[in-house]
């Protein structure tokens, strides 16, 4: 453990006025001493401002025009002096030993440390389980796995803290990367240095139809923009990858079955818009069960159970498949009975094959939920 460390939690906020003050209350409660708060607005236009300006001197107010996440991001790290810098979404919150525990597993050799969130709904009240549910948090080493595969088991932004070191290797973000900063921090920030795990939640995500990712409903739409977020992903690791010496693979995009089902979809739920004309769902079908059952850290049950979904979407009539991608992506549409049954088969996959001790770069997935 390192005693005195700096840090600065930055909050960058976009009209979430009416969460927006027990974000920088939890930043301010902090038992760790050397803490400074940052709040950027991002051109609001709801109450934050009045709520910003109520907590004069005891945090530092930037506004500035709207420029989406990225910018804040950019503009908060500029005038940060922390060695550790932690980005909190306004819609999340912190718990009082964050900074302090962050601080006892910090080393000099780190890209950041990160933990588990506890997951809440609007109104504040726990769902029940933590951020990421069912599996441990990839440690040690992890360039290796980001190089190999495109992923690892992480967490959202507030449940990041970053090496200010680290980030001078990033920082800007580009602006092609403003409205998914998260995901760039995210798969660069093992590329520069070793991660460590903190699996006790220490902090709060807020799941609400808000959110930029919040799948409310199911459309093509949102599958293309899944593919153009991950097609610009692998680009990212490759670019950077290539630039540090490491050696990524040609086929690195096909490696994380997510993105294989995510072409499916939007080629099944809505040919004429997909974005990649070349795809065929034979193609996809195939490059799906060869992504899990070469590099996924599933067992042979959920190993199975996905292959299936990939069959049934890949090749039986569009009529047929399509229910089948609204309930894998928005649970919420799914009929009692299908959710019952898959309920039936995530306890039984769990009992046939608990998690897995923690270890570097293990595999994210999607839950059976």
């Amino acid at each position: 453990m390192q005693k005195n460390i700096e840090s600065s939690i930055i909050i960058n906020n976009f009209n979430y006025d009416r969460f927006l003050s027990q974000a920088i209350d939890s930043a301010l409660a902090q038992t760790y001493a050397y803490v400074e708060v940052i709040v950027v607005d991002d051109g609001s236009t709801d109450g934050s401002r009045q709520i910003i300006e109520s907590y004069g001197d005891r945090i530092t107010a930037i506004f500035q025009a709207n420029g989406k996440q990225g910018a804040a991001f950019n503009n908060g790290f500029a005038h940060s002096k922390g060695e550790v810098i932690i980005f909190l979404d306004a819609d999340d919150y912190l718990y009082p030993t964050a900074v302090e525990q962050v601080v006892a597993a910090w080393r000099s050799s780190l890209s950041k440390v990160h933990y588990r969130l506890d997951v809440i709904d609007s109104e504040g009240q726990p769902r029940g389980f933590s951020y990421p549910q069912g599996s441990v948090l990839s440690r040690g080493d992890v360039a290796p796995y980001v190089l190999d595969r495109g992923t690892y088991t992480g967490v959202p932004t507030s449940g990041n803290a970053l090496s200010r070191q680290a980030l001078t290797n990033v920082m800007p973000i580009p602006a092609e990367f403003y409205t998914s900063s998260d995901d760039y921090l995210s798969v660069l920030m093992p590329l520069y240095g070793d991660v460590a795990a903190v699996e006790t939640p220490l902090g709060a995500y807020r799941i609400h139809t808000s959110n930029q990712w919040a799948l409310t409903e199911v459309t093509g739409d949102r599958f293309r923009r899944f593919i153009r977020h991950d097609l610009q992903r692998c680009e990212l690791i490759q670019r950077h990858g290539r630039q540090l010496g490491y050696e990524v693979p040609d086929d690195l995009y096909m490696r994380f079955f997510g993105r294989a089902w995510s072409r499916l979809a939007s080629l099944r739920f809505d040919p004429t818009q997909h974005p990649v004309p070349s795809d065929h769902s034979l193609w996809l079908t195939y490059q799906g069960i060869r992504s899990i059952w070469l590099y996924s850290g599933f067992n042979w049950q959920k190993r199975l159970i996905f292959s299936l979904w990939f069959l049934w979407v890949g090749l039986l009539p569009r009529p047929l498949a399509k229910p089948m991608i609204i309930w894998l992506f928005a649970p919420q549409f799914r009929p009692k009975m299908v959710g019952q049954v898959l309920g039936w088969l995530k306890g039984l996959v769990n009992r046939s094959n608990p998690p897995p001790p923690a270890k570097a770069g293990s595999a994210s997935g999607a839950p059976l939920s």
